[in-house]
C-alpha cells in the first residue's frame, strides 16, 4: 500500500465544516499568485457556502547541481501566502501549504486526505509549463476522476501589477549604494524587492550571510519597502537562474564589488544573465561590505 503523507494546513484556522459547505481544492505553484487563478477561485467560492485548500509543490530546479529545498520552500511558500491573504480579504475562507512532490502525487494524497468537491489546477500557457511538457495536467484529470475540473491557463506576463525585482548580493548587501539604489526603485514604480545572497554551506560564511541578509531586509523594510531575503545556491548564475523558474521576475538588480576585486565580474556575471535572462539589469558597485551591528551578531 503505498503511504500518504500526511498535509498541514499553515495560514489560518478551519471553519467549522457543515453539510452545505463546499471544499475546492486548488493546485498550483508559480502561477498561485494570479490574478487570474484569485479571480476562477472567487468565482467558484460565490457560487454558494465553500472553503478552500491551496496545494503549491515545489518545483525542482534545471540550472546548477545543488537542490536548495530551503529557497525553493520559501518562494513556494512567498506566493502561496500572498495568494491566501488575497482570499481572505474577501472573505473566502482558504488555506494552503507547500508540499515538496510533484503535483500529480500531491493531488492524490490530497484527494485521499481531504475528499475535495472539486479541483483547480494552474498552470502556464504551454509553451512554458513543465507540467504540460509532463502531460501532469492530463494524470491530474485522471486522478480526480468524477470530481469536477477545472485547468486555469495563466499569463503572468500579461497580468500588470507590481513589478518583482530580485536583488542579488552578498557581502555588498549591506552597502549603501545597493540599499539606496532599492530605495529609488521603490519610489519609482510600485515594487516588491527579493535578495539572494548566493552562498555555501560552510557553517561559517553562512551563518555570516544569513546575518548580513537579515539585517538588509529590516532595514528596508523599516523604510515601509516589501522585501523578502534568502540564501541562495554558491553560484549567483545559477542562483539567478534557480529563481526565475521558481517565480516571476521583472528586473534584476546585481551588487558586487568594483572591477577585479569582484569574482562576479571576473566570471562575466553580468553579461551572462543579460543575455540569458533578457532582462533588465542594473549594476551597483560598493567599494566596502558594512559590518553588521552588535545586536544582530549577538
Amino acid at each position: 500500500m503505498r503511504r500518504v503523507a500526511p498535509l498541514v494546513r499553515h495560514g489560518g484556522k478551519d471553519s467549522t465544516v457543515t453539510e452545505r459547505e463546499r471544499h475546492i481544492l486548488v493546485v498550483a505553484n508559480e502561477t498561485v499568485v494570479s490574478k487570474a487563478l484569485v479571480d476562477a477561485i472567487e468565482e467558484k467560492a460565490k457560487a454558494g457556502d465553500a472553503r478552500v485548500t491551496v496545494l503549491a509543490p515545489v518545483s525542482q530546479p534545471q540550472h546548477g547541481y545543488v537542490v536548495y529545498y530551503d529557497t525553493r520552500r520559501a518562494a513556494a511558500r512567498r506566493r502561496l501566502d500572498k495568494t491566501l491573504a488575497l482570499l481572505r480579504s474577501d472573505n473566502v475562507p482558504a488555506t494552503g501549504v507547500v508540499v515538496e512532490t510533484d503535483p500529480v502525487s500531491a493531488l492524490r494524497d490530497a484527494i485521499d486526505q481531504l475528499e475535495p468537491d472539486e479541483i483547480i489546477v494552474s498552470t502556464h500557457p504551454q509553451q512554458k509549463s513543465g507540467w504540460l511538457r509532463r502531460n501532469a495536467v492530463d494524470q491530474m484529470r485522471g486522478v480526480a476522476g468524477d470530481l469536477p475540473f477545472e485547468h486555469v491557463v495563466v499569463d503572468l506576463e500579461a497580468e500588470h501589477g507590481e513589478a518583482n525585482v530580485l536583488v542579488v548580493a552578498n557581502q555588498t548587501v549591506l552597502g549603501e549604494p545597493l540599499l539606496d539604489t532599492i530605495r529609488a526603485r521603490a519610489k519609482q514604480a510600485p515594487a516588491s524587492f527579493l535578495i539572494i545572497s548566493p552562498q555555501s554551506d560552510d557553517e561559517g560564511s553562512h551563518a555570516e550571510a544569513e546575518k548580513r541578509l537579515l539585517r538588509a531586509v529590516t532595514i528596508l523594510r523599516s523604510d515601509g519597502l516589501e522585501v523578502h531575503g534568502q540564501i541562495s545556491h554558491p553560484d549567483p548564475y545559477a542562483a539567478v537562474m534557480q529563481t526565475i523558474e521558481d517565480e516571476r521576475v521583472d528586473e534584476i538588480i546585481v551588487s558586487t564589488f568594483p572591477g577585479a576585486r569582484s569574482g562576479w565580474l571576473r566570471r562575466d556575471l553580468l553579461e551572462r544573465l543579460r543575455a540569458d535572462t533578457k532582462l533588465p539589469l542594473a549594476h551597483v558597485e560598493v567599494d566596502a561590505p558594512a559590518e553588521v551591528p552588535a545586536e544582530v551578531t549577538a
